[in-house]
């Protein structure tokens, strides 16, 4: 399996048994190929996550592999997960990467207690500053999401950083790309459109993530698919009263510059990153988390109770490192997980347009599909989207969640 590091990027090293390197703790995640775990690197006692990815099950799929790792070598930015090593085994490769610690964009909303639009456009505006330096390496994210923003840690203070770089490209000057993936509520339309398409894909999804950071709720939602796309194909979203009548003119205009049809008149990263939303002081200062974090709830209410545990295992691990306990073995176990969900039917309430309250995700042989809003994922194990056409996807390594998901 041969694997290019460039920009500077970590060589591959062979080693007999990565576990006499490095101490595993906590299972983070599983992919379609993968398996990401907790680790303590054994002669520094740092901790990483460390994405393993068994050769068996990537015969033929090499080159996925080489892609990521491509990207992930040219790229070094204080908001992008780093990947810091890449160790081989007989049958394994494992990329080693930064740990964050500090959870999923939506958790954190949900439990503040205060909430402006000036916080989401601090947030937007690390974002914005990431993928232009993306962008400037040649590099296009593909598949930008609020699943794939997470904290570095659990200061009050931290910094955002961008995961999951299994559908990320290289972009070459002057060339587009064709492949249809992503995740659907966040897609541009000319990817839906099966057009060929370029870096402009990723400001529409930053757009997508403005929009739900001020409302709580996605701009595109419908149950069946084919209508679903239709409203992304023709861009067709609201500013829904009264969800959106405590946010300024100025986040709106920001959020159709970037949610904008037109390739050519949609803003490019540097374009967004002058717009006063977020180079000004537009941004209003008005506490909107009461009425935001209670449409995440309701839309976004598709957390696992696995990643619960994952997420509670890393902060744990952490806080006991903290305290001075240096035992080896895996951390204490969390609090058991939240209790099941009633049946769907109960669960039922409705949101802005109707937006019906999210379901826990159900995994069916060979797939992951959402019963519920946001959107179904159109990579790494789905084969096919359902709609007014069917086009080929893209099999992924699992997207990486920052070291907390698979």
């Amino acid at each position: 399996m041969p694997l290019r590091a460039e920009g500077g990027g970590p060589e591959k090293k062979q080693t007999p048994d990565i576990k006499g390197l490095f101490l595993f703790r906590d299972v983070l995640g599983t992919g379609a190929f993968s398996e990401v775990v907790l680790a303590e690197e054994r002669s520094t006692g740092r901790h990483v996550a460390i994405k393993c990815i068994a050769k068996t099950a990537l015969r033929g799929k090499d080159n996925t592999v080489e892609n990521e790792v491509c990207v992930l070598s040219r790229i070094k930015h204080e908001n992008i997960i780093a990947l810091e090593d890449i160790y081989e085994t007989d049958s394994h490769l494992y990329l080693i990467m930064q740990l964050v610690s500090g959870g999923e964009l939506f958790d954190r909303i949900v439990e503040r207690g205060f909430y402006t639009e000036r916080d989401a456009s601090a947030l937007i505006r690390q974002v914005l500053r990431a993928v232009s330096h993306l962008h400037g390496q040649g590099v296009v994210h593909r598949d930008l999401k609020p699943e794939n923003l997470l904290y570095y840690s659990a200061e009050d203070d931290s910094k955002i950083m961008i995961s999951d770089f299994g559908l990320s490209k290289v972009e070459a000057p002057g060339s587009v790309m064709s492949t249809a993936c992503g995740t659907p509520g966040y897609v541009a339309p000319e990817v839906l459109a099966q057009k060929p398409y370029t870096r402009a894909v990723d400001c529409w999804s930053i757009g997508v993530i403005s929009y739900i950071l001020l409302c709580g709720y996605p701009p595109f939602y419908d149950e069946v698919d084919s209508r679903l796309f239709d409203q992304i194909l023709k861009a067709e979203y609201e500013f829904d009263s009264p969800y959106w009548d405590d946010i300024s003119d100025s986040a709106k205009d920001f959020i159709r510059h970037l949610m904008e049809k037109d390739v050519a008149e949609r803003f490019t990263c540097e374009q967004a990153l002058q717009h006063p939303w977020i180079a000004g002081d537009t941004a209003l200062d008005k506490n909107i988390h009461e009425s935001v974090s209670a449409q995440i709830r309701k839309n976004f209410a598709k957390r696992k109770w696995k990643r619960a545990f994952n997420a509670t295992a890393v902060v744990r691990h952490m806080q006991r490192l903290h305290l001075g306990s240096s035992q080896e073995g895996p951390p204490p176990l969390p609090p058991c997980p939240p209790r099941r969900l009633p049946p769907p039917a109960a669960l039922r309430g409705e949101g802005p347009r109707g937006h019906p309250t999210a379901r826990p995700p159900m995994r069916i042989k060979g797939a992951w599909a959402p019963t519920s809003p946001p959107v179904p994922r159109l990579h790494h194990d789905a084969r096919v989207i359902r709609g007014p056409a069917k086009v080929p996807l893209k099999e992924g390594v699992g997207g990486f969640q920052g070291g907390l998901g698979g």
